[in-house]
């Protein structure tokens, strides 16, 4: 390209002209294949097709500076993908052929996803008992502060799974969070990361940053009294407020560093999926350099106490001693980030990981985690747990007893 027309181009992206935005196409769901990167808010959706570069640099510094590089020179209007919550693993940021974005998505008709010829929970319901009773002495001794700790389902397919289909049925059951599939590193095979989260890690526009932890929880119910009454109870209870005010420090004193300003609400509100009620604060700043981008800003952030624990090296050393499992992109952050430094990213969670080899059955890989205090109760854990899974479950049309 002409010099000259390389800096209109500049320009011209700098102006706005670049962003996918513009439109509002619908058929974001029905155009997604195998590959794609997915994520939808309750505003717009977001698909990204196709992969011109991957950039996986473990320094954060090093990997936003990369990417901004890489969108500044080029015509792609984003960079998308995952940060792992495996600190041996290395990022995964694609630049894409296409992207584009759509208003918000409607609600889908369901449609059945496939069934599972077998299920097996790892570790099993006593077994994760047992973990979250050996955090609680750790905390109790004082080695820690909190901890999340996850079990898995691993499903074995009976067919392939239709992931358009699980995505669209996703959408319909969690219009008010973040509905996504992304794309990860395989050597044989596709793997991918598809979930509904409701938490969002950051957001930055132009000089603001939003953030959104969550963190204490209690599962809804169907009895409309009896649901009311657990979310009053999670407002009152102590144990889960102490659990999330650990989360809103650690977030806070993580942006610190990169705002002028912070506001923090002092006290948490009450949100909901069809699965969970939450404790929810949001907190907004304003940068310091308007150079930092969302990119770095996700770095910094991830990952929370509200999927590791604090402090963290210690919540990681914790993690993989009780937890029979890797966790790999699960509990990791997926998002965007444009040239500007823009972008949003989400916390990786009510999530399953689809492995389809290039020969046997596929695999679905179900993740579900919880927050865990010195005042846990081992049983309880396990009960919120299993109503973390619904989410994925309800979604490929499965129901499992899980008490």
């Amino acid at each position: 390209m002409h010099p000259r027309a390389l800096n209109v181009f500049k320009i011209l992206r700098r102006a706005g002209f670049h962003r996918p935005d513009r439109g509002h196409d619908g058929q974001v769901i029905e155009d997604y294949r195998p590959g794609s990167f997915l994520l939808t808010s309750p505003r717009r959706a977001l698909l990204a097709t196709g992969e011109r570069q991957v950039v996986t640099d473990p320094d954060p510094d090093e990997l936003a500076k990369r990417v901004t590089k890489l969108l500044v020179d080029s015509p792609v209007p984003v960079a998308v993908g995952a940060l792992p919550f495996d600190d041996q693993a290395a990022p995964h940021i694609v630049l894409p052929d296409t992207a584009r974005w759509s208003g918000p998505l409607p609600a889908y008709p369901r449609a059945p996803v496939g069934a599972a010829v077998s299920v097996e929970p790892v570790p099993s319901r006593a077994g994760y008992a047992r973990a979250v009773a050996c955090a609680v002495d750790s905390l109790r001794a004082g080695e820690l502060r909190k901890v999340v700790l996850a079990r898995s389902l691993r499903l074995t397919m009976a067919a392939p799974v239709d992931v358009r289909t699980l995505l669209a049925n996703l959408v319909s059951d969690n219009a008010a969070g973040f509905t996504y599939a992304v794309d990860l590193p395989a050597t044989t095979g596709r793997r991918t990361l598809v979930g509904a989260t409701p938490e969002m890690l950051l957001s930055r526009t132009g000089t603001t940053v939003v953030a959104n932890p969550l963190a204490g929880s209690i599962p809804r119910d169907q009895d409309p009294d009896k649901d009311r009454a657990n979310g009053e109870a999670l407002l009152a209870s102590v144990k889960d407020h102490e659990e999330h005010r650990v989360v809103v420090e650690a977030v806070a004193d993580a942006l610190a560093p990169f705002c002028r300003s912070l506001d923090v609400p002092e006290k948490p509100s009450l949100i909901s999926t069809t699965a969970v009620w939450h404790l929810s604060t949001r907190i907004t700043g304003e940068l310091l350099d308007p150079g930092v981008t969302s990119l770095r800003l996700a770095s910094a952030l991830h990952p929370t106490p509200a999927v590791c624990g604090t402090p963290v090296s210690a919540a990681r050393a914790t993690i993989t001693a009780l937890e029979p499992f890797g966790r790999g992109f699960y509990a990791g952050a997926i998002g965007w980030c444009d040239a500007d430094g823009d972008g949003e990213w989400v916390v990786g969670i009510r999530c399953g990981e689809l492995v389809e080899p290039v020969t046997g059955p596929s695999t679905m890989t179900l993740y579900s985690g919880a927050g865990i205090m010195p005042a846990s109760v081992p049983d309880l854990e396990v009960t919120e747990t299993s109503a973390k899974f619904q989410t994925l479950l309800r979604a490929m049309g499965l129901h499992l007893d899980l008490t």
